[in-house]
């Protein structure tokens, strides 16, 4: 089981958590204990100089070689794309042009702005690039949509990375279990990974364990441990669900590479 931490989001502060990472070296350093809880993978945000969301390749770039000096290739890095109503889908793509990461997370709502001949010439950009993409999907109509894709082969491949998002931020909607169920034909997906919004984050989390899933844990979608108090810093709720899989799961925490192979997409 992948366990993927995302540490600090697009939109929390230092007035959400003390611990929240925001610089390089935090982002490093948060690498390094949350690799030691268990994680094989790291979800990226950057900020600008006033601590606002950004997807600054030059940002980017500061962050990635402080995280790989702390862990080298021992945690798969993926970058978010994540427009926050500041960048077009154009300007998203642009960025993973640029940077040509390990790994990327896309938006479906989002990249379908940028119309279908732009997606499907970004697939085929990856896959010669050897980019792993993630696809996020907020609801049933966002699954209905890659389907589609696939189908027509808008997306050459035939099944692809999904990440399904429990919960609202924006509107303080926390998830809840029966959440899942809402993604209709998610049994049928390769490999897919759910983030939950709010304090069930842990027991969600054991539930997509017990079904085949993977799981994305940290600050970005969630503050509190499962004993209900706030988590000190990130690692710790890595280290809860890694210490799930130990005692009594039929799984166990996956490594960097084993994620890597995880996320290769079926073409």
């Amino acid at each position: 089981m992948m366990i993927m931490v995302a540490p600090n989001g697009a939109r929390r502060t230092r007035h959400d958590h003390a611990a929240i990472p925001l610089t390089p070296e935090e982002l490093a350093e948060t690498a390094g204990a949350c690799l030691e809880a268990g994680a094989c993978a790291m979800h990226l945000h950057v900020r600008d100089a006033s601590g606002m969301h950004t997807l600054d390749p030059a940002r980017y770039r500061t962050a990635l070689e402080a995280i790989r000096e702390r862990v080298g290739d021992r945690l798969l890095l993926q970058i978010t794309t994540e427009a926050v109503g500041l960048y077009s889908a154009e300007e998203q793509i642009a960025v993973v042009r640029e940077l040509v990461p390990e790994a990327v997370s896309l938006s479906v709502r989002e990249l379908a702005r940028a119309g279908e001949e732009a997606i499907a010439e970004l697939d085929r950009w990856m896959h010669a690039q050897a980019v792993l993409p993630q696809w996020i999907l907020y609801s049933t109509e966002d699954l209905d949509l890659i389907n589609d894709w696939i189908r027509r082969d808008v997306l050459a491949a035939s099944a692809y990375p999904l990440l399904f998002v429990l919960g609202k931020y924006q509107s303080s909607v926390a998830a809840t279990p029966e959440m899942l169920e809402n993604f209709y034909g998610w049994q049928e997906m390769p490999c897919w990974m759910a983030c939950a919004f709010g304090p069930a984050e842990g027991l969600i989390m054991r539930s997509v364990a017990d079904l085949g899933g993977h799981a994305r844990v940290g600050f970005e979608n969630n503050l509190v441990g499962p004993d209900g108090q706030l988590a000190p810093d990130n690692a710790s709720l890595v280290r809860s669900l890694a210490d799930y899989l130990h005692a009594g799961s039929m799984r166990r925490p996956a490594t960097a590479e084993e994620a890597r192979e995880i996320l290769m997409p079926g073409w």
